[in-house]
């Protein structure tokens, strides 16, 4: 660091001291945008150790500052988010700052972002996948079943509290008696209308559990066959300015492989279904053992009445293709009404 030069101001080349990265004189705290949920937080929390890690030198310089935004999809609790306007809703504002140079990178759930980012923006990095199954949470007084259906707990007529029409398309396919009830709110705020006796269970991310240390044992994770994921469930994703060239540089040297190359099978099957928020859609792609990619899609109608899955499996490389592929196919193959 410079002399004339306090280190609460900029960021000398040598703060970022890595063969790819060729950064000049930035000014200080690099500010972070992120929702204001407690899990964004803890992602956030995160996303700096990480790089921190990567970055020794950024230890106790204070180079790092976190803007927690409320956007439009936490502060509107009462409705679904395809009523409001969609995933895209837990973003909006975020990206806002983000264009308009207010923050300097946001961390976001992948799951939250649409596949089109909003113009002068990209995702410039994905981190390792947390475990991306969904969760099964039993209210007090429901036994965990003790063999491998995982709702047979819940009596004909029980009440589900989910507001994910992905997850209530899937519980109604396979439990048809069972009724959906509308529950938003972070997950503390969804795990206390369980405890109040508002449904006798709850559908959570598991990756969003461990993240906050609040698996039980009541915490059932389902199979991804079972119950078939959100596209991007478990992946922490950083977006910048698309100008910004020098942190894209930083943040591609921390970016996960595989947590690359399953994200884009995922996403871009997303973009070929170009289904809304109404459109019941569960993507989930994994790694073999042989190194070979392999991806699961589904489309279904909301009240579980359709429901398609398929899968493809083909090299890493070509995840992109594998994801278009496979959601061409589910869209050519479904009703055209579900995508409407």
């Amino acid at each position: 660091m410079n002399a004339a030069t306090p280190p609460d101001r900029h960021l000398a080349a040598s703060s970022l001291h890595h063969p790819r990265v060729k950064p000049h004189g930035r000014q200080l705290p690099l500010r972070v945008g992120t929702r204001d949920s407690p899990l964004a937080l803890r992602q956030t929390r995160t996303f700096l150790e990480l790089l921190t890690m990567f970055c020794p030198v950024l230890r106790g310089m204070n180079v790092f500052e976190e803007h927690p935004i409320r956007t439009t999809g936490d502060s509107v609790q009462d409705r679904r988010l395809a009523e409001i306007g969609g995933k895209g809703l837990f973003a909006k504002e975020i990206h806002e700052a983000l264009v308009h140079g207010r923050i300097d990178f946001a961390v976001h759930s992948l799951k939250d972002l649409e596949t089109e980012l909003p113009a002068g923006i990209v995702l410039a990095c994905t981190l390792q996948r947390e475990d991306a199954r969904d969760a099964l949470i039993l209210a007090p007084g429901y036994k965990r079943p003790d063999h491998g259906a995982p709702f047979a707990t819940l009596p004909a007529g029980a009440i589900v509290g989910t507001s994910s029409v992905r997850r209530q398309a899937q519980l109604l396919h396979m439990r048809p008696d069972l009724r959906i009830a509308t529950m938003r709110g972070n997950v503390q705020t969804r795990l206390g209308k369980l405890a109040a006796g508002d449904c006798a269970a709850t559908l959570l991310a598991f990756a969003g559990l461990r993240r906050l240390s609040l698996t039980t044992d009541d915490t059932i994770a389902l199979d991804p066959d079972t119950m078939v994921p959100a596209a991007g469930q478990g992946i922490i994703g950083i977006t910048v300015r698309q100008d910004d060239t020098e942190l894209q540089a930083l943040l591609a040297a921390i970016e996960d492989p595989e947590a690359k190359a399953v994200a884009a099978a995922e996403r871009t099957m997303l973009a070929a279904l170009d289904g809304s928020c109404r459109t019941p859609i569960g993507g989930h792609a994994w790694l073999l053992p042989g190194g070979d990619l392999q991806l699961t899609g589904l489309v279904a109608r909301a009240d579980g009445s359709f429901l398609l899955k398929r899968g493809i499996r083909g090299g890493v490389a070509d995840a992109a293709r594998i994801g278009t592929e496979l959601g061409t196919s589910l869209r050519r193959d479904s009703p055209r009404d579900i995508f409407a």
